[in-house]
């Protein structure tokens, strides 16, 4: 994902298309709650001028991350449509309306863009979907995690029946 000004500008009319899978493992040591990181495919295209290059992309792929309950194990999956823009001539173009990268040397880096963006997907909180099978424990010495549905039922204390009769004969 990185390419001299000279090769882009090879492309400046036709534009460059994009179709790569990358492998960021990188963000792992930026962010520990990060457990594995699933190969990024990225597509897109790319338009080249005089003063810019714009790059339209579509980030797909997948982070583990632990539940926030039970620590299990939860494929998050990614899925980011996003247009950075590189400048090329700083002084000749207006950067009040967008936010806009510099070019650093000769390269254009995507790398380092595309980790930021995947760990600004991170959430704050990841929940399981199904915590019967494995995780916390769902029963314990006089308590157990109740669904919804369980609340809803109206349940009738034994010790009580007898006083629910008394109404049924007026």
């Amino acid at each position: 994902m990185k390419w001299t000004l000279s090769q882009l500008q090879k492309f400046r009319s036709k534009g460059l298309p994009i179709d790569e899978t990358i492998n960021l493992d990188e963000i792992k040591e930026t962010d520990p709650t990060i457990r594995r990181v699933s190969p990024i495919h990225i597509t897109g295209r790319t338009d080249i001028d005089s003063t810019k290059v714009t790059f339209h992309l579509n980030i797909k792929g997948s982070l583990v991350l632990p539940c926030s309950r039970t620590l299990v194990d939860v494929d998050y999956p990614i899925n980011v449509e996003t247009t950075e823009t590189f400048l090329l001539k700083v002084s000749e173009y207006e950067t009040d309306e967008e936010e806009v990268h510099q070019v650093k040397g000769d390269v254009i880096d995507l790398k380092p863009i595309i980790a930021e963006i995947l760990l600004l997907e991170v959430p704050m909180q990841v929940f399981c979907e199904d915590t019967k099978e494995e995780g916390a424990p769902q029963s314990g010495n006089d308590w157990e995690v109740i669904q919804e549905q369980d609340l809803q039922e109206k349940k009738v204390d034994p010790r009580l029946a007898g006083l629910a009769k008394f109404f049924e004969n007026e």
